[in-house]
């Protein structure tokens, strides 16, 4: 009989490690399961947040960029045959730079020749493909105010402004 109690005890004690590896197991589910969960409704809700307001903050940067307007230098306007091998195609395009201050514009007047041979040069070597797209557009401009900073001993050119731009299929 001493035997048969000693064996029921043990049967109890071994359940009892049984429950408890089993509750902690549970435990260890749900607190995963809770922290994924967290993760990906909280966490990500957040993220998209803080893109939302990089976003505005660029937009109220770009309208403070439009509000401090410095100097305006009319390059002129540009008629160019495009790069496209289906058909002939112009580009029409006119060019106004917003530069530092008039030392810069005054820069710019005695250099204008250049500055315009650098920017039909670029021009030529666009397709219409290329400046159908925003991005293409955005790209256009960077490179202008590239080549027109690099004529400028102090550059000095700031953005760039298309007042006038059309392709046209001859």
């Amino acid at each position: 009989m001493a035997e048969e109690t000693n064996e029921q005890q043990e049967e109890k004690k071994g359940g009892k490690k049984k429950l408890i590896i089993i509750l902690v197991l549970l435990l260890v589910i749900i607190g995963a399961g809770g922290g994924a969960a967290y993760k990906f409704l909280v966490l990500d809700k957040q993220k998209e947040e803080k893109q939302k307001e990089k976003k505005a903050e660029k937009v109220v940067e770009e309208i403070k960029n439009v509000e401090d307007l410095g100097v305006q230098f009319d390059v002129g306007t540009f008629i160019v045959n495009l790069q496209d091998k289906d058909a002939d195609r112009y580009l029409k395009v006119t060019i106004v730079l917003d530069v530092q201050d008039e030392k810069i514009k005054a820069e710019l007047e005695k250099r204008l020749p250049q500055v315009k041979d650098a920017i039909t040069t670029l021009l030529f070597t666009k397709s219409s493909k290329e400046l159908r797209t925003a991005e293409g557009i955005e790209e256009l401009k960077e490179q202008i105010l590239k080549r027109v900073n690099a004529i400028l001993p102090i550059g000095g050119v700031k953005n760039i402004y298309f007042t006038d731009f059309v392709i046209q299929t001859a």
